[in-house]
């Protein structure tokens, strides 16, 4: 059996001491490294050595009680939280570490929500409780106020307490002891599968750096995780876990197998075009062993794979991945004149195809390379990795925020593109939709109005790439877009026609929109002494931020808030400073909300939605043999399906 397991906390928790254990006492390694003295197994990257953090989620087999384990260490660094949510995605079981000095911390409530929301069975890790003023039972009371009230603590085994307590969450097993009492397998069972279904989450406690409890808690972790998640009988199916290049810069892309059997030279159609393994890898920190097959359940690296991306399904596999985690900040990056822009974005293109939240675009009218990010500390380590990797010395402007735009109620738009031997209709319904659900869309077109095919195309182009809204061109998202009706010409109509129709479409619909420009926000939690309460609350609203009821807890209180981000990124620095370092502060992604200063925002973007090279609002309409234009405000009343 194949099991992937992940490790997660927020920094400093101490989970790649908790990895180096693990690894240690499962023979997976001979020593044990540690991250202040920079030889972590799993920490093997140069740039992760000098910085004592884990950037980049790596990876170590090892074998226990007859199971093949592949272990994730995962980024616990905010600014790298879009890579751990990759790893979320493939693990069949997750574990949580958990500071029992610090407790629940910002970053810890993101990786769990991660966890709860991509459905992983998750194991709570109650680390430092060597730690002088850590407190193991105040610690797992917070875990159970912040996360959950079914976390369950196994340290003591199966004792009666906690026979009982499991018995409680499940009807048919209640009844069972009441009529018969306890069995250990019955009870062990029933724990697999409300372990599995996300009804309990088992917990230990210990110190990993003292070597306290670890492998009792592994050996519950693999008890209580007897699933196989790979289905029998079906034929190939993968999930792309990420990508990778090597020394030489060849590609490599990592499958989570879900189903069926890879072997070398076996043809993988991507985008309709076949392409042929050449080499299958299992990778173990930075070294590899090279197999002929790939079973259900492995976690493998496969060489001449091309054109895909992480989270992108294979074969039987379905569904395209989505991320919770965008970044909020873009910045342009900056280099000699040493290097031609074209070979300096093709480096970050493969950095992009690793990491696709960076979404490197080229900027033609500014004649710059902007990458998004989620924070300072990711442009340090960009820097790093660029020199590293290129040889090439690269700086970064001032970030910028990424603001978002959405319509505020419906609208339909309307798009014709009919030059001379060509012809598209497209009229669409754009309606808003929940907060941070993106762009879907869906066809309530007849085939007899227009084929599927032509449908098809339209869905493609409204959703395969951001599309720029009119007031700050910034990308569109939260809306539902319907196509209504279309139509097509027996024979002057190609897919690039209707490709023009729909993007004009939903051009003149914004043209007729109430737009509404969103801005990133911090989810903020504040500890601090009571008699700073009122500067910090001052402070949030000054930051345009909104605050719930400050919560006593002795001589301090705990804040809660939702603010900006372009106005509170900086707020932790000063926090530190008047608080002299006592206050704790966490801030944490929170999504977009309607900007607090968008005439400001607009005015400094100075967007021309008029002088865009890659969007009209107009139409094409042809007449003795010649298209001409027709304005936004005109187009509708010439449609030929009104």
């Amino acid at each position: 059996m194949f099991k992937t397991i992940g490790i997660l906390a927020h920094v400093d928790a101490g989970k790649t001491t908790f990895s180096e254990q693990l690894l240690y006492h499962t023979e997976a390694i001979r020593t044990r490294g540690r991250v202040d003295h920079k030889d972590a197994f799993l920490d093997s990257h140069a740039i992760e050595k000098n910085r004592g953090i884990t950037v980049f989620a790596d990876q170590a087999v090892f074998r226990y009680n007859g199971t093949e384990y592949t272990l994730i260490d995962t980024p616990g660094h905010v600014d790298f939280s879009p890579e751990m949510e990759r790893a979320i995605r493939v693990m069949d079981a997750a574990i949580l570490v958990i500071s029992a000095a610090d407790g629940v911390e910002g970053h810890t409530e993101t990786v769990w929500d991660l966890l709860r929301k991509h459905r992983v069975p998750t194991f709570l890790f109650i680390n430092k409780t060597d730690r002088e003023g850590a407190d193991r039972e105040a610690a797992l009371t917070g875990i159970r106020q912040s996360l959950s009230e079914d976390v369950i603590l196994l340290d003591d085994g199966l004792a009666p307490d906690v026979i009982e307590w499991v018995a409680e969450r499940d009807e048919a097993l209640l009844e069972r002891y009441l009529e018969d009492g306890f069995d250990e397998e019955v009870w062990i069972d029933a724990m697999r599968r409300m372990t599995e279904s996300g009804r309990i989450f088992p917990a230990g406690s210990g110190s990993a750096l003292k070597d306290v409890g670890v492998t009792e808690f592994f050996a519950w972790l693999d008890r209580l995780s007897g699933w196989d998640r790979a289905e029998p009988g079906r034929p190939f199916a993968a999930r792309v876990y990420k990508i990778r290049h090597d020394e030489g810069g060849q590609r490599i892309t990592f499958l989570k197998m879900t189903g069926g059997r890879l072997s070398v030279r076996d043809e993988i159609r991507i985008a309709g075009e076949p392409r042929k393994v050449t080499q299958i890898r299992k990778y173990s920190g930075h070294k590899y062993t090279v197999q002929d097959t790939a079973n259900p359940g492995e976690l493998v690296a496969v060489m001449g794979l091309s054109g895909i991306e992480a989270g992108e399904p294979l074969g039987a596999e379905t569904g395209r991945a989505s991320f919770s985690l965008t970044p909020s900040l873009s910045a342009a990056v900056q280099f000699g004149d040493s290097i031609h822009p074209k070979d300096m974005l093709a480096h970050f293109m493969q950095l992009d195809a690793e990491d696709p939240s960076l979404a490197v675009t080229w900027e033609e009218h500014a004649r710059e390379i902007r990458v998004h990010v989620m924070g300072m500390i990711q442009l340090e380590v960009l820097k790093e990795v660029v020199s590293d990797r290129f040889g090439q010395m690269v700086t970064f402007g001032e970030p910028s925020i990424l603001y978002k735009e959405t319509v505020r109620s419906a609208v339909r738009g309307y798009g014709h593109f009919e030059p001379l031997r060509h012809y598209a209709e497209v009229h669409l319904d754009m309606a808003p939709a929940e907060r941070g659900s993106g762009i879907t869309f869906k066809s309530n077109c007849h085939p007899n109005e227009l084929a599927p095919g032509y449908q098809n195309l339209v869905g493609q182009v409204l959703t395969e790439k951001p599309h720029r809204g009119l007031l700050t061109g910034s990308p569109l998202t939260d809306m539902d877009i319907t196509l209504i009706t279309g139509r097509a010409h027996n024979e002057h109509t190609s897919g690039g026609d209707f490709r023009e129709a729909a993007l004009r479409a939903l051009r003149q619909g914004l043209e007729k929109a109430d737009n509404v420009l969103l801005e990133p926000v911090y989810d903020v939690k504040i500890k601090v002494a009571t008699d700073l309460m009122g500067r910090v609350l001052n402070d949030i609203q000054k930051a345009h931020g909104q605050f719930g009821d400050p919560k006593a807890e002795g001589d301090t209180v705990r804040i809660t808030a939702r603010v900006p981000v372009a106005t509170f990124m900086g707020y932790p620095a000063e926090f530190a400073s008047f608080t002299n370092g006592k206050g704790a502060i966490s801030l944490r992604p929170g999504g977009y909300e309607v900007c607090h200063n968008p005439e400001e925002v607009t005015e400094r973007t100075g967007y021309d939605k008029n002088a865009d090279p890659d969007y009209s609002s107009a139409s094409i309409f042809c007449a003795k043999g010649k298209g001409y234009s027709v304005p936004w405000h005109e187009a509708e009343a010439a449609m030929h399906l009104l």
